[in-house]
């Protein structure tokens, strides 16, 4: 089986299984295990902020990020398929009381004349004013697309000019380091808080990060407890992710070449399905034409190919560390022959 369903499916290496094994621990309720505080301390320096917080999945750091800069009653706005929106249960509402507006996009990539449209930093006694604007990069359900930088300075030139602050989902921002080639410091500087996450292209078995000032991390890790996500001997998982972080990071690369080669192949079946041009990192979106998403999925897995939808005529397929560049090829015909012919 060729699964593709999710750059989450990667299982620990046998260096990164013996990094954590050989890991220091200590009680990270009480800050003190050595390993978590030096994944902390690396990871907020990789991105230019004074701290960080280790927190299980990248859904919780959304979750302590947002809460950080928006108050109950007031809103952040986001692209209509933000993870923050679509794939977080309503977590920011249910549990923080804060509203979320969107814009719409093709590729979930916003533009500051859209955001400038929406944007109310001060809606009166009437209306839901604006705390935050969050963006993602690279955006799942874009189909793993880049935020320009250009653009993401120019949307903090809009929000700093109104008092409005800036969350970045990255939790695959490393995708877009590896492709463009941009520190991550340069895409982190724009933001008041960002998360990251170590269990996706980066392959550990789970943990994200929220960095950001110390005073914000401080309150952060507050609620993280009152949320009941404190854990103890963390550093087992930060070994993962820093083992990550020294071997994992530069092999991106090949994720995204598997991604571009298999939809190269679904290409040359179905080229109404997917512009390959299109693809940027490592997340490939096929239309599937006449079928519907779920029928593509389920032909694929009889197949031997695992992929999954978001949308109803919208399949996904994501590269990732435990599949090879030569079994990607082989998916993409395999799809591809599924996909020929439904227009």
């Amino acid at each position: 089986m060729i699964d593709l369903r999710s750059d989450t499916l990667t299982k620990p290496t046998a260096g990164m299984r013996k990094a954590m094994a050989e890991a220091e621990v200590g009680d990270d309720v009480f800050g003190e295990d050595p390993t978590v505080l030096e994944l902390q301390a690396r990871t907020a320096e990789l991105l230019g902020h004074q701290a960080g917080l280790f927190t299980i999945t990248g859904s919780l750091s959304n979750l302590l990020g947002i809460w950080s800069l928006v108050a109950p009653g007031q809103e952040v706005i986001c692209d209509v398929r933000a993870h923050i929106a679509r794939a977080e249960l309503g977590a920011h509402a249910a549990l923080h009381g804060v509203s979320l507006r969107t814009w719409e996009s093709a590729d979930g990539l916003g533009s500051v004349a859209q955001i400038a449209n929406i944007i109310t930093p001060d809606a009166g006694p009437y209306l839901v004013s604006t705390a935050a604007v969050e963006l993602e990069n690279t955006h799942n359900f874009g189909g793993g697309t880049i935020y320009p930088l250009a653009d993401i300075k120019a949307i903090r030139e809009l929000c700093s000019g109104v008092g409005v602050k800036m969350h970045l989902d990255g939790a695959r921002l490393w995708n877009a380091h590896v492709a463009t080639g941009t520190p991550l410091c340069e895409y982190g500087q724009y933001f008041d808080t960002v998360n990251v996450c170590f269990s996706k292209g980066l392959g550990a078995p789970a943990g994200s990060m929220l960095v950001s000032d110390a005073d914000t991390i401080a309150r952060a890790r507050v609620q993280r407890k009152r949320l009941g996500a404190g854990w103890r001997q963390a550093g087992v998982l930060a070994a993962a992710a820093l083992y990550a972080l020294d071997h994992h990071v530069d092999r991106m690369a090949e994720d995204h070449a598997a991604a571009l080669a298999f939809a190269l192949a679904v290409a040359e079946h179905a080229p109404d399905a997917i512009d390959p041009t299109s693809v940027a990192t490592n997340i490939v979106l096929l239309d599937s034409g006449d079928l519907d998403a779920s029928q593509v999925i389920a032909q694929a897995q009889t197949n031997q190919v695992r992929l999954s939808a978001v949308g109803a005529k919208a399949v996904r397929a994501v590269t990732h560390y435990d599949v090879t560049h030569a079994e990607c090829v082989k998916a993409g015909h395999i799809v591809g022959g599924l996909l020929k012919g439904h227009r």
